[in-house]
């Protein structure tokens, strides 16, 4: 590839979102100034739903009707998945109030507090994904957020996916509301009549989603950055091609704009994965093959490199939302990695795996913003505050040294307040 030809790869889809502010803009506009009313509208206009007889809340009736419908193996599933998920998230709550001795007399640290409120938003459109309502719920729920508000997509009659309910319940979430889109993003954003405004949003959507918490960034906090899906399928000489094409595929479902790249330096790989795709592609679904065949012509394929070192170094220059190993030794290459949402090893390890039981989160950073972004925590849903003490026996060792700095930076009150103290 050429330069300008790997800058334009590395930015995928996310050089779409930024055209889209003239067509959200207005949707946020209309939704802070009308409320219920626009979102009964952009509802209509963009799901074919009519809302005002059901309103946008999802009754606890309903929700028990919907899990009553739902097939008991899909529960088992859910069930199982839900705790493995549980059981990885809990691990990372860290300590509720810690403290360090900074010298005799002086304590530092800190206090962790979950934020008070945030919105959980659950794509639907192109399918139900009640595997992202586990994954945005239950860290939530560990972490004990006073207030969780969802807002996902209706169907055209106005019903919610049973097994995104279902989900929710999992996760004690009972304020659920049937709206979707960039709609909903601004209806967190600001609150309306039915939906209440909250601090913080999280989860995936499409470009008008992505594009709708950037504007409402400041207003909001938007959360992990998390557009359309991506991946990055590593290979080396030993792969079994079937494996890698196979596993290239999965994230390429997702939607037209999705990425998804097989990497590696060796041809004869990447000949024989490029052979084995049309039938593989063939034997999907139509609506879910023609995602696949628009993402392989646009922002997805096989990326050749030169040895396996390149291929890492466009790895982390690409920084996907998915990496997926499929090397001989995936550990020993581990530690070269230093960008991706998340790194699965080995033919055992697909994405399917990591994005529904393996307990891992999948609600990933995209865009490339895995260069400075994690996947979604139960962090997410914590605030930290400073804590520091000063006892009468620490302050004469510290109180000369604040003074002098505040006199060097030139901020008079801050030196007066310490010099005319006279404790």
């Amino acid at each position: 590839m050429s330069e300008t030809d790997r800058r334009a790869l590395c930015r995928r889809s996310e050089a779409d979102i930024s055209t889209l502010a003239a067509t959200v803009s207005p949707i946020i506009d209309a939704v802070r100034a009308s409320g219920d009313e626009a979102l009964f509208k952009y509802t209509a206009e963009f799901d074919g739903a009519d809302l005002r007889a059901k309103g946008l809340r999802v009754s606890d009736a309903e929700i028990d009707s919907a899990i009553g419908s739902l097939d008991p193996s899909i529960k088992e599933v859910l069930d199982y998945s839900a705790a493995n998920i549980r059981r990885y998230h809990q691990a990372q709550m860290p300590e509720e109030m810690w403290f360090v001795e900074i010298a005799p007399g002086i304590l530092a640290g800190e206090k962790v507090t979950p934020i008070t409120s945030v919105g959980l938003y659950v794509p639907s459109g192109k399918g139900s994904f009640p595997s992202v309502m586990l994954m945005l719920g239950i860290p939530a729920q560990i972490a004990g957020v006073p207030r969780v508000v969802v807002c996902t997509p209706p169907r055209p009659d106005g019903t919610v996916d049973p097994a995104t309910l279902y989900a929710a319940r999992i996760c004690g979430l009972h304020d659920v509301y049937r709206v979707g889109g960039a709609q909903a993003i601004a209806a967190l954003a600001y609150g309306t009549a039915s939906i209440p405004r909250v601090a913080k949003t999280l989860g995936p959507g499409n470009s008008y989603v992505s594009a709708a918490k950037r504007i409402l960034y400041g207003v909001v906090d938007p959360g992990t950055p998390a557009g359309p899906s991506e991946s990055i399928i590593l290979c080396d000489a030993n792969v079994e091609p079937r494996i890698a094409g196979l596993d290239l595929l999965i994230e390429a479902e997702h939607g037209p704009d999705s990425t998804a790249l097989l990497v590696t330096h060796d041809k004869r790989v990447a000949d024989e994965v490029a052979k084995l795709l049309p039938d593989l592609v063939s034997k999907l679904p139509p609506k879910r093959r023609e995602y696949c065949e628009t993402v392989l012509a646009g922002y997805g394929g096989i990326v050749l490199t030169p040895s396996l070192e390149e291929s890492i170094a466009f790895v982390n220059e690409f920084a996907p939302e998915h990496l997926e190993v499929l090397v001989d030794d995936p550990m020993a290459i581990l530690g070269a990695i230093k960008n991706a949402g998340e790194i699965l090893l080995g033919q055992f390890t697909p994405i399917t795996v990591g994005n529904f039981c393996l307990g891992v989160n999948a609600i990933l950073p995209t865009g490339g913003f895995a260069r400075s972004f994690s996947a979604v925590t139960v962090h997410d849903y914590l605030k930290r505050s400073s804590i520091g003490y000063v006892s009468q026996l620490g302050y004469p060792g510290i109180s000369p040294k604040a003074q002098q700095f505040a006199e060097y930076e030139g901020f008079a009150a801050h030196a007066m307040a310490i010099r005319e103290r006279n404790i």
